[in-house]
């Protein structure tokens, strides 16, 4: 007798809507034409790009800061034209990128109760792309490495530690990429491209490794994205404009291991992949649901688990990372849904009688720790992430200040000269350290006064600017 029914312990996730209290109200999400989530999140932050007068901009509100947010609430507004893609570094849930229309790459040190005022200075500026930044993704192991895609049809692959652009992917693609993935390790790379075709690249050596041209027959944008076996998963769309789910073997991309055709409705599905549980959601844009499929090894490999629908469609879509989730709910994702003027979070659980851990749901995850300096993959280490168990839930620990150490070829010619001086002077050495540390401790201090300074200028600045409209009138 042949089971009808697939057994699988996520064939009842359901979705739920939390309550409007929970949600984060009066925001004005971004209408930019470009087909990017609009929205990041991690166990700390939600980040949403935003309209933006003269310029572009986007929200930063910790998680805990639901209900109406005011419309003079802080923004991280250094871009000069708007903001397309963001994504917090995985690394430390305190550092964040944003990719505009301005050219440039930017990344952000938000303090870590969230903005208190708005924040124009980037801690590092990275200029490199001719044309618009669309897409910005963090390497996944290694500390560091950003990689930012533009309407130039390039790829740059950034040290963001030192600022510079250590690999520069050009003549790969003749048009638009539409989305640039990475594998589990950061190793290689997969790229949707507007001429239809699905490239898999190492950036390292700067070679095609596997290409696959008309991977779907539409020509409405695709995305592709790397499983954790290593295969691909792309959306795309038909020649009759039907929405499509394949599967690549990244070996032999000749023929799909399997295609999934679903509607014909023309919003582009953004994937969302966990890599534990072998999930992946779709969202479309401008749907008003989420569909999720189950990845396994057996045919037909791609099994339609259920949809989660609602009546409002979606603007953009923010994916909590596993460590992010409530562990005692059974909670497997949590997804945080644009509308045109709020921020909707969407759980989805696995309903279980039981109060214990279910180990079996949260194998060990991804923790922030990276396996690798970016120097190392530069150098081509490859480190798989470090996985943390989530059983008594994440506890999110300290981060490191992130700093952006611009090199200097002279401080490595002192440094050598310091090296072969006499060990006497090495044993020497402690006491200028107390010196240093008393030194640091005082100019710490002048820059707190000053910070007090310029701030208590800045209200005497509001009061005289409100006199002199008074005056106006």
């Amino acid at each position: 007798m042949r089971r009808v029914v697939r057994q699988s312990k996520f064939r009842h996730v359901f979705g739920q809507a939390v309550k409007n209290d929970q949600c984060y109200d009066d925001i004005r999400v971004s209408r930019v034409t470009w087909d990017s989530a609009f929205c990041a999140v991690n166990p700390k932050f939600v980040a949403i790009i935003i309209e933006a007068s003269g310029g572009g901009a986007f929200l930063v509100l910790p998680l805990h800061k639901a209900g109406r947010i005011d419309k003079s609430y802080p923004t991280v507004c250094g871009h000069t034209g708007p903001v397309l893609d963001i994504e917090w570094c995985p690394h430390n849930d305190q550092v964040i990128a944003s990719g505009s229309e301005d050219c440039t790459v930017m990344v952000w040190q938000i303090p870590e109760n969230g903005l208190v005022t708005s924040m124009s200075e980037p801690v590092v500026v990275l200029e490199g792309h001719s044309k618009r930044v669309g897409i910005i993704t963090w390497h996944p192991t290694a500390r560091n490495v950003l990689l930012s895609a533009g309407c130039d049809n390039q790829i740059i692959i950034w040290n963001v530690g030192t600022g510079e652009a250590m690999i520069t992917l050009e003549d790969m693609h003749p048009d638009v990429i539409y989305n640039v993935c990475w594998n589990r390790n950061g190793s290689l790379i997969c790229t949707a491209c507007k001429d239809k075709s699905i490239r898999v690249i190492d950036p390292r050596k700067e070679m095609i490794v596997a290409e696959k041209e008309k991977a779907h027959e539409g020509a409405r944008p695709m995305r592709a994205i790397f499983l954790s076996d290593g295969n691909v998963l792309t959306t795309g769309f038909s020649r009759m404009s039907e929405r499509q789910l394949a599967l690549w073997n990244t070996q032999n991309m000749e023929e799909p291991i399997t295609v999934n055709e679903m509607d014909t409705s023309n919003g582009v599905l953004l994937p969302f992949y966990d890599p534990d549980t072998n999930v992946v959601y779709l969202c479309g844009k401008g749907d008003s649901s989420i569909r999720y499929f189950e990845i396994t090894d057996e045919a037909p490999y791609v099994h339609f688990l259920n949809t989660f629908a609602t009546k409002e469609p979606q603007r953009g879509m923010g994916y909590m990372p596993k460590r992010g989730l409530d562990v005692n709910k059974c909670e497997i994702a949590r997804f945080y849904k644009l509308h045109e003027r709020k921020c909707e979070p969407i759980v989805m659980t696995v309903p279980r009688k039981s109060d214990l851990f279910q180990d079996d749901l949260y194998p060990d995850t991804a923790g922030p720790d990276p396996a690798l300096e970016a120097e190392e993959w530069f150098e081509g280490k490859n480190g798989d992430p470090i996985p943390i168990s989530l059983k008594n839930g994440y506890v999110p620990g300290k981060n490191r200040e992130f700093k952006v150490v611009k090199k200097n070829i002279l401080d490595n010619k002192v440094t050598k000269n310091t090296e072969n001086s006499s060990p006497a002077n090495k044993s020497a050495s402690p006491t200028p350290s107390i010196k240093s540390e008393a030194k640091l401790e005082e100019i710490l201090k002048e820059i707190k006064s000053l910070k007090d300074l310029v701030s208590s200028q800045e209200k005497r600045i509001i009061n005289l600017e409100e006199q002199m409209s008074k005056i106006a009138i």
